[in-house]
């Protein structure tokens, strides 16, 4: 089993969420067993303006802890980070981000590229 707990800098109540990641895909946005797909498939939304394919940075989140439970990030992961607001080294986008056994703790920033523009 595996452990997703999500806190947001806007101060809403974390969520914790348990699942087997060898049931991914869990549903169809960004790759099987993403934070992405987790948090859809259990009804905890995350933006996500390309429809997860790795196409903007809407679904930025920050890692806080269990990052050797995440995949290795991609070039172009890393190449559209640098646009995302509020960008730290523990960065990563949602849709790409696919988790293994264990637990992770994310941050979801209070802001995305789509509320700075308007």
């Amino acid at each position: 089993m595996a452990i997703l707990r999500i806190r947001y800098e806007t101060g809403e109540p974390e969520q914790v969420l348990e699942f087997d990641p060898s049931q991914a895909p869990f549903q169809h946005d960004g790759l099987p067993g993403s934070l992405l797909d987790i948090m859809l498939a259990r009804g905890v939304p995350l933006e996500h303006a390309c429809g997860g394919n790795c196409a903007c940075t809407t679904c930025h989140v920050i890692v806080k802890s269990g990052m050797a439970h995440l995949s290795e990030n991609t070039e172009e992961e890393d190449d559209l980070l640098d646009k995302a607001p509020g960008l730290t080294p523990t960065s990563r986008l949602g849709c790409q981000a696919v988790m293994s056994e264990g637990e992770v703790t994310i941050l979801i920033p209070r802001y995305t590229i789509n509320q700075q523009v308007g």
